[in-house]
Parts: structure tokens; sequence; C-alpha cells
């Protein structure tokens, strides 16, 4: 990738870290305006940073041409390709109501890890905890829209896999509003909304207590050793759409837990300001609005 292909150019700096990275943000000149390619560097603690920090991110367009969303979306050394689909039908309990429905898929490749699994369409059904993250990605993601403006459409979202070092369903969640949004501007275009219909900005962050400390963003060696294990769904607003937390160990206090949400709020709002640079400038072009 170049600048020659008609993409924006961002250059961002670290002084903490001392290093420097670029992206290119897309546009409505680029060939593919409803994709993008989310990174974000390894987790914070292999860095002398603050554990709140999780937002180091850099952003370049995506080759996926098919879907009317799309966003490869890079946490640490976990890749998700986010893809939305915009469907001509509503869910079946909806037929008649005017109303669409965002739904979500997730699944992992058989070696998004260090050894190979089974397909799991080799078994017939995905596996309990598929089924839980994909519920999970779109519970949360349908609090982006009003669905009363979809039409009886439904927007697809399949999350996949490519490779894990945990957090897996936190970077489903923040890719998938992204691709979201892309195909919520394609269906602008289209003339298929009278209405804009997003109303709220969705991130997900993983949030840790390891040796006493909160830390955000974790990576899988840092999710199997932490004491405290939560994953937390926030709008752009601050307010909780979901709250998953385990005790690994030891019960956990009622201060804990707001340290942890403190410090997940503040890794989340960073992962939120690049997502705005990430969709901002397609919105703009076409006169839409960031909730």
């Amino acid at each position: 990738m170049d600048k020659e292909q008609g993409v924006g150019w961002l250059e961002i700096r670290n002084p903490k870290l001392n290093v420097g990275w670029a992206g290119g943000i897309p546009n409505s000149e680029f060939r593919i305006p409803n994709s993008a390619c989310v990174y974000t560097l390894p987790p914070t603690r292999r860095h002398p940073c603050d554990p709140t920090d999780a937002s180091r991110t850099r952003s370049a367009p995506s080759q996926s041409s098919y879907p009317e969303g799309s966003a490869l979306y890079h946490a640490g050394d976990t890749m998700v390709l986010c893809n939305a689909s915009v469907l001509d039908r509503t869910a079946p309990f909806l037929r008649g109501s005017g109303e669409g429905w965002v739904t979500a898929e997730y699944a992992m490749l058989p070696r998004a890890t260090d050894t190979r699994s089974d397909r799991e369409v080799k078994k017939g059904k995905p596996s309990g905890r598929s089924q839980e993250i994909q519920r999970l990605i779109g519970r949360s993601l349908r609090a982006a829209v009003n669905r009363g403006e979809l039409g009886e459409r439904t927007i697809a979202i399949d999350c996949d896999v490519l490779q894990a070092d945990g957090s897996t369903r936190t970077a489903s969640i923040s890719g998938g509003w992204i691709a979201l949004v892309f195909a919520l501007a394609r269906m602008h275009e289209q003339g298929l909304l009278s209405e804009w219909p997003l109303t709220n900005q969705i991130v997900a962050v993983a949030v840790g207590l390891i040796g006493g400390e909160a830390r955000a963003d974790l990576d899988y060696g840092e999710d199997f050793d932490c004491d405290v294990d939560l994953n937390l769904v926030f709008t752009g607003d601050g307010r909780l759409i979901e709250v998953q937390g385990t005790a690994e160990g030891e019960p956990f206090s009622r201060e804990q837990l707001e340290i942890l949400v403190d410090v997940g709020w503040q890794g989340a709002k960073q992962v939120m300001a690049k997502q705005k640079e990430i969709v901002g400038p397609r919105l703009d072009a076409l006169g839409l609005a960031l909730p």
C-alpha cells in the first residue's frame, strides 16, 4: 500500500515508546470505501507504559470487496476479520413489524492457536463457547442502531478469528462495530435508509487483575494468569452493555470491580478514538454523523 492509492495518510508517534508507525485511513476516493484494517500493537505490559493504554492503533484499507462493510482488526497478535452483510429479510419473529435485526456469527480458523483444532462444521454445530460469544457480539452491536430505521432487513456480522492471542470476543465487538458502520454507510448510499440509524458507538475491552494490578487489553498469557478476568462492553458515552467477570481464584471485592471498570473505560476511550478516525472520513464524505 502507498499514498498513490488515494488513501489519507496518518502518522502517529508515541513518545513513551519512542516508536512511530504509519497507516492509511479509508476515504471516499478509495476503491473499497466500506472496508478498513485496524491494528493495535501488542498489549502494553510488554512495554513500560500505563496499563490502561489499549489504543495504540494504526489503520489501513482491507481487501474485502464483497461485504457491505468489512474490518480486519488486530489487537496485539489477535487478528479478527469482521464482515457485515446486508440481507433483505428480518428475523422471523419480526416479520411484519417493520423492524430490522443485527446478528453475529463467530468462528476460529483451525490454526488460529498454537495447535490445530477441527472446524466446528465437522461437529455439525458451533461449540458452546462460540454460541455464547456470537450472542454477546450480536447483543452488543444491536445497541448501536435504531432497528426501526433499518426496515425489514438483517445485518449479519461474521467474525472469523484468523489468529488468537487472547481477547478475541472483545476484538470481534470493536471490529464488528466498524464493519457495521461501513455497512450502514453503503445502505445510505443505496437509498435504503430514510434516516441515519446509528445511535451508539460500541467498544469492548478485556481487563484483568494480575498480581494486584488492573490491566487492560489482555493477551493470552495474561488472561491465563490473571486472578480476575473481566470483559466489558461500553457505549460511547460510558454506559455498560455487558459485564462478564470471573474470579479465577479468590473472590474479588466491589472496590476491585470498580477499579477494573475504570481501567477498562480508560482503555476503551482510546480504542474509540481510533474507531472514529477509521470511520470518520467515510461518514464525513457522505454527510453522516457519528453518535
